[in-house]
């Protein structure tokens, strides 16, 4: 039998809880910590100062509030003072951005990637960000660490990536290789695209209050980041997700991982464009384009939209079966086909899933948009300093 917390693991316990609440929430006043965290306000009043100290967070008076009395002072994280660097390796671009404590983006860089490209070759180009975005910042701030998002499945322990036939490599330390060329940024965490988008809308964004989310990122592939009960469902090695490859048509297309008829085969970005009279052409420009036409009247991207958005509803009525979700974000191209066949989606998969299975989803586009690869990526880094504020 564990014994019971001492009082100092109790301490750094509880400065984790604060910090945490005010990353996720923002400013937020000392009268709402202590209701919040069931916290008395001599422990909070001592918890702040503790934070403070540290350079986490400040606290000052809050504007007019209209109210007779002394106000509660109000702490905020240290946005501009302490950051994280947040890398996006995707299929046709690499993002890189340096986001503060509070989840706010303070820069960020972009640059095409092309298809095909090695793995390891993108880490010079991330780094150079990096360097670049280091430049504008002051001497007195502390960079917390590097997360990494990548649209492949990523072994949390090295940072090594497998699983990615959609972005051209097998098996690659690119943990180890940022690690090595960033020296001084910190460690490097790297987890997977979909993965990361899954628990930052959960923890900030559209998702918010649903302990068991779906969320499906698409691209030339598809991948899920799935949390249950509020905790990331990974699998051994950390590998699961993999939903472009559950079978839904046996005899369809014959699909890069060497099986016929993956999921993503029927509403991945090929098949789309296929549909649409416009093999060839790729990324997402290309699918933006069906899109559009599709909703100008376009009877060929009209048909394009309605293979695929049948294919998408019986995948997430599958889905729905197996893991029951509150809600399910659609990401990357998903989220252009989703806006505009919706309703079709929704009816396939009240076709396909069970009754209780289906009535209380939601389906919902990212509230972080495309920076929620980016804010998630950062929580990676963020995590260490949460944990325990002050040895993170």
């Amino acid at each position: 039998m564990r014994a019971a917390p001492g009082p100092e693991e109790v301490r750094r316990h509880n400065l984790g809880s604060l910090l945490q609440y005010v990353h996720l929430h923002g400013a937020t006043s000392r009268a709402e910590l202590t209701s919040r965290l069931g916290l008395n306000r001599s422990t909070i009043g001592a918890l702040t100062a503790e934070l403070t100290t540290a350079g986490l967070v400040s606290e000052a008076a809050p504007r007019e509030t209209g109210r007779a009395g002394r106000p509660s002072l109000v702490v905020r994280p240290e946005s501009s003072r302490v950051h994280a660097y947040a890398l996006s390796i995707e299929v046709d671009r690499l993002r890189a951005a340096r986001v503060g404590l509070g989840g706010c983006i303070l820069d960020r860089r972009e640059t095409g990637r092309p298809r095909g490209m090695p793995l390891l070759d993108t880490v010079q180009p991330l780094a150079d960000f990096v360097h670049d975005m280091r430049r504008a910042v002051a001497d007195d701030a502390r960079t917390v660490g590097v997360g990494v998002a990548v649209v492949g499945r990523a072994r949390h322990a090295d940072g090594t990536v497998r699983l990615t036939s959609t972005i051209g490599s097998a098996e690659e330390p690119v943990g180890a290789a940022l690690g090595a060329v960033l020296g001084a940024a910190g460690r490097v965490t790297v987890g997977n695209h979909a993965d990361v988008s899954a628990l930052v809308e959960h923890s900030r964004g559209v998702a918010v209050g649903c302990d068991n989310v779906v969320y499906l990122h698409g691209d030339i592939g598809i991948g899920a980041g799935i949390i249950a009960g509020g905790r990331r469902v990974a699998g051994y090695g950390g590998y699961g997700g993999e939903v472009g490859h559950m079978v839904v048509n046996p005899y369809g297309r014959e699909c890069g991982c060497g099986s016929r008829g993956c999921w993503e085969t029927e509403i991945g970005e090929y098949a789309l464009l296929e549909h649409a009279g416009r093999a060839g052409e790729t990324g997402r420009e290309a699918v933006l384009g069906v899109v559009n036409g599709a909703m100008s009247g376009d009877r060929q991207a009209q048909f394009a939209v309605r293979q695929v958005g049948e294919w998408i509803g019986f995948g997430v009525g599958n889905l729905a079966n197996i893991f029951n979700p509150e809600a399910v974000i659609f990401g990357g191209t998903l989220r252009d086909v989703y806006l505009v066949a919706a309703a079709q989606i929704r009816s396939r998969m009240n076709a396909i899933a069970l009754p209780a299975a289906r009535e209380h989803i939601r389906m919902r586009t990212p509230g972080l948009g495309n920076d929620a690869a980016l804010i998630g990526a950062a929580e990676l880094a963020f995590a260490h300093l949460l944990d325990d504020p002050l040895l993170g």
